[in-house]
């Protein structure tokens, strides 16, 4: 009977060390496929230079609001020409986004469904499908007539990008600067979970009223080399759920804190026992 009940604990043992190394090749294979860029070698051994796709200025469209802050030497004229902006996007929050809390909305200058903005004391301007460094110096130019050495700066406000899926912060952001790439995006979002699909990132853009779908994958340095990765205005990543959370139904991080403890408690407890009935 002794000998028995020896062998069966042994049995329970071998079984729970069996488990063990199921779950340790399990997590390496799972960290291979959550690693990003795990195609690039160490730059310190191995000399490697990554092309990337050249960076294409956004052009500014109708709808868009701008932030135009104009400098002459005239202060009194310089407070005169900044105006009072015009609200846009109402509804979009700044404690949502990248720039900060410091105002609830974004305001700016907007530009008409023709491509015109008006400013104050100057007119009318046509800057549709102007870069925001083209669009300075039309404006420049234009201020120029009226006051001397006018300073000119011209930026987006409303440079939002949706994130969307298995992130930490799911959102829409308002982003300062126009120079925004994949990797910033899902950075400003914080990051993927652990169940987002690393191989399949998805990007949403609307090209000439058409929807343009591409798809990433974060494993490969790939992604350097395609024109879409630098972000446009509007533009929407989404992360597909992996199977892991297919399973588990809708996110509810709770839920997995919980689970993940019970099942820790659950292993231990079955070690304790074991080691109980061998002594």
């Amino acid at each position: 009977m002794y000998q028995t009940m020896r062998r069966s604990t042994k049995l329970r043992l071998y079984l729970l060390v069996l488990i063990c190394i199921n779950g340790l090749f399990t997590a390496c294979s799972t960290n291979k496929r959550i690693t990003y860029f795990k195609n690039v070698p160490d730059s310190l051994y191995h000399a490697m230079t990554i092309a990337h796709a050249p960076y294409i200025d956004p052009r500014i469209q109708p709808n868009d609001i701008l932030q135009i802050n104009i400098q002459t030497i005239d202060t009194k004229t310089s407070s005169e020409l900044q105006g009072v902006p015009s609200p846009g996007l109402a509804g979009v929050s700044a404690a949502n986004s990248a720039i900060g809390a410091s105002a609830p909305y974004v305001t700016g200058f907007l530009v008409d469904k023709n491509g015109y903005v008006a400013i104050p004391l100057v007119g009318k301007i046509n800057i549709g499908g102007l870069t925001t460094a083209e669009a300075r110096d039309s404006i420049t130019r234009r201020v120029a007539v009226y006051y001397k050495d006018p300073v000119v700066n011209v930026r987006f406000a409303n440079f939002s990008i949706t994130v969307l899926g298995e992130v930490t912060r799911p959102g829409t952001y308002i982003v300062s600067n126009e120079k925004v790439s994949l990797l910033d995006a899902i950075g400003i979002a914080g990051d993927l979970t652990i169940y987002g699909k690393r191989d399949n990132v998805m990007l949403i853009r609307e090209e000439n009223n058409n929807k343009v779908f591409m798809r990433f994958n974060l494993n490969s340095d790939d992604i350097f080399k395609s024109p879409y990765y630098y972000l446009r205005q509007g533009d929407v990543v989404y992360i597909e759920p992996n199977k892991a959370r297919t399973k588990l139904g809708t996110t509810d991080p709770t839920r997995d804190r919980i689970l993940t403890i019970g099942i820790t408690a659950l292993s231990l407890l079955v070690a304790i026992f074991s080691a109980t009935r061998t002594n």
